[in-house]
């Protein structure tokens, strides 16, 4: 193995040495990996979008031509190259070609703009842009010409399904046409291959509490990680794997997208959340297994046209990146009549699933245990010492399958990383005696109300049992008396109409503390979300410290 990217910690040694002797590592890349699948089953239909369709095989083929156009324009091994594209078929042929000429690909949500483009380029040394020519909404090319001027060293501007307005850069579509594969070209990729124990690959996380950090994974951790979980929730060869959440986002492009070709499975792309779109798509391409965060799942159980189409094929659905409450796991499992697989994990690499024996109360109340056995995750309480099974504190990983260390940040990985290379999660959680795992809330995001700390988490599981609720954030609201006080932010559904009365003799019949009671509650007609579709609670935080400041100041206020 040649020298690591520089800026990347480095695994310990010891831990290398035991990875690798207990093959938990087994020394394949993710381009060996997707060779694997097209070489099986070439004539397999396998990634499907709104405007194409591919077997594995002849995915293969633009997959090399493409990578060949990328050496032919002078991408070098290790170059980083941000990948923002939407849920196309050209994702797949972008992703898969930088892994065979052992480019970095850096994985941007596709609703990115100027800012977080620029924060992530100056953070990775990104020198490579693959991205569209415009989508549905958006003409990227006002995006493109501003991020370029403020860096020049972004050598590489490709853009897919068209040509950036005012630029001759190279089109995704003519690079593949215009690259031969003979003996000479074919040899010449072979050379790139990449080193197992290098960057596979760069995700983006923590965007919405602070400045991102950047989570460099291998081949080796991240095949180990992926190819674990998707044996834990029975991802099989005859799944048709529907990813409607943006395919940039770890959640999407692991558990669906490599999950899919690990295990030789069939991709459909659907670049939009509607529940209309994503029904008719379930019922034409038969849909199997949906991969996604509960905010999807939720508002698409609550869809009243449901019941107008064939949802018959499908039979599991993954969702992780949020909680997903009791009474979600129910209407999911009874409306739809599948397995719903409750998970956790990261961009880290920490990974937990329920698994299909599992009783109806393990999968409403845990998110399973850790899919690979020989992880290890443990609790501690705020000594650091590990308190009895059963009881709270802060979740701690290690293993083959979790990352290093962040990106070139010497000072956050110091603070992250315990003596023993033990990663902290953040997150605060419970471990019973069999290595089921319940996710209670965040370290950072517990409301401290006069030195009582409230879990936001369980405040929101209380609130969405409430039928008329379709979506609840709780968040910390700033008090000058108490330090911190409890505010929710609820969506109802249509034409429901609900009072601040209403949830707090709703919360006191689910016998809620007092604690647990909000001391304000927002009525909104949408909860925003990340691009990434999580709750957005950063904008919340942001829109009640304005309300309380226009109030102090007299000032009008209007609805969110």
């Amino acid at each position: 193995m040649g020298q690591l990217l520089k800026g990347v910690p480095p695994y310990r040694e010891e831990d290398i040495k035991t990875y690798i002797d207990k093959r938990w590592w087994c020394g394949i890349t993710l381009g060996d990996l997707f060779d694997r699948a097209s070489d099986m089953h070439p004539d397999k239909e396998a990634f499907v979008d709104e405007t194409s369709r591919y077997t594995y095989g002849q995915a293969r083929e633009k997959v090399d031509r493409l990578a060949i156009g990328l050496m032919r324009l002078g991408i070098e091994t290790l170059d980083r190259v941000l990948i923002q594209l939407p849920n196309w078929n050209e994702f797949v042929f972008a992703y898969f070609a930088c892994q065979k000429i052992g480019a970095v690909p850096v994985l941007l949500i596709e609703r990115y703009r100027q800012f977080e483009i620029d924060r992530l380029i100056r953070i990775t040394g990104a020198t490579a842009w693959i991205l569209p020519w415009r989508t549905r909404k958006v003409d990227f090319s006002p995006i493109v010409n501003d991020v370029c001027k403020a860096h020049p060293e972004m050598t590489h501007v490709i853009s897919v399904r068209g040509r950036i307005e005012g630029r001759d850069s190279p089109i995704l579509e003519t690079l593949i046409e215009q690259s031969a594969l003979n003996e000479e070209t074919l040899s010449a990729l072979s050379r790139r291959h990449p080193d197992p124990m290098q960057v596979a690959h760069m995700g983006p996380t923590g965007g919405t509490t602070g400045a991102p950090k950047i989570v460099p994974r291998n081949h080796n951790s991240l095949a180990c990680c992926v190819e674990s979980c998707s044996l834990s929730w029975d991802q099989h060869c005859e799944d048709v794997n529907l990813i409607a959440g943006p395919i940039g986002h770890d959640l999407s492009f692991t558990k669906g997208l490599l999950g899919s070709v690990i295990t030789m499975g069939k991709v459909v792309f659907l670049s939009t959340t509607n529940n209309e779109e994503i029904c008719k798509t379930i019922e034409k391409e038969k849909v199997t297994a949906i991969i996604w965060v509960p905010t999807l799942a939720k508002r698409m159980v609550q869809f009243e046209d449901l019941d107008k189409y064939d949802l018959s094929s499908l039979r599991k659905m993954h969702s992780g990146g949020g909680a997903s409450h009791p009474d979600l796991v129910r209407e999911v499992m009874d409306t739809l009549n599948m397995k719903f697989y409750n998970g956790y994990g990261g961009t880290e690499g920490m990974t937990c699933i329920t698994r299909t024996v599992d009783d109806y109360d393990t999968i409403c109340g845990t998110v399973g245990r850790p899919t690979f056995p020989y992880d290890h995750y443990k609790i501690v309480d705020v000594f650091g010492q590990t308190p009895p099974a059963g009881e709270q504190g802060e979740l701690l990983v290690k293993g083959p399958c979790m990352f290093s260390g962040y990106y070139d940040n010497q000072e956050e990985n110091a603070n992250v990383f315990d003596e023993d290379g033990y990663f902290r999660t953040g997150d605060l959680a419970t471990i019973d005696a069999r290595g089921y795992v319940t996710i209670t809330g965040r370290v950072k995001e517990m409301i401290n109300r006069g030195g009582e700390s409230i879990s936001a988490t369980q405040i929101e599981g209380l609130i969405g049992r409430h039928p008329d609720v379709a979506a609840v954030a709780v968040i910390p609201m700033p008090d000058p008396l108490m330090g911190e006080r409890v505010c929710a932010y609820i969506e109802t559904r249509e034409a429901a109409r609900l009072t601040f009365d209403d949830i707090i003799t709703f919360l006191k019949e689910q016998q809620a503390s007092v604690l647990q009671l909000p001391e304000r509650i927002e009525f909104i007609d949408s909860v925003p979300v990340t691009a990434a579709q999580k709750l957005d609670k950063q904008a919340l935080k942001k829109d009640i410290e304005m309300k309380l400041n226009n109030e102090l100041n007299g000032v009008q206020i209007s609805v969110m």
